[in-house]
């Protein structure tokens, strides 16, 4: 009787010693996956990002050409990203955040 009381008490904690590592590689498998499709976005973003920069540049040089001073083109770029900026801090943060959350949950259920 002690020896089945034994090999039970043996079978069960193997039984959670497995039940732990699979739940650590489900979790291991769910961060990997919700980092890993994050990479693409993150990528896009970046070259965007360099996209939009020369292109400021472009458009700030032009405008100095055009409105005869040195500064001035680059202070009217300035003036539109404070104001996109201000736009997106006020108006659409929350809808920014709340996209970018159910994204990352979707992941992690998935």
């Amino acid at each position: 009787m002690i020896q089945l009381f034994e090999l039970l008490w043996k079978r069960a904690v193997d039984y959670g010693k497995t039940n732990i590592e699979l739940i650590k590689l489900k979790l291991l498998d769910s961060v990997l996956d919700v980092f890993s499709s994050l990479i693409p976005p993150v990528i896009l973003f970046f070259i965007v990002g360099l996209f939009l920069l020369f292109l400021s540049f472009g458009l700030a040089l032009l405008l100095n050409e055009i409105l005869g001073n040195i500064y001035l083109g680059y202070l009217i770029v300035a003036i539109i990203y404070g104001i996109a900026a201000m736009i997106v801090h006020f108006f659409l943060h929350k809808r920014i955040k709340k996209v970018v959350s159910d994204y990352i949950i979707k992941q992690i259920f998935n």
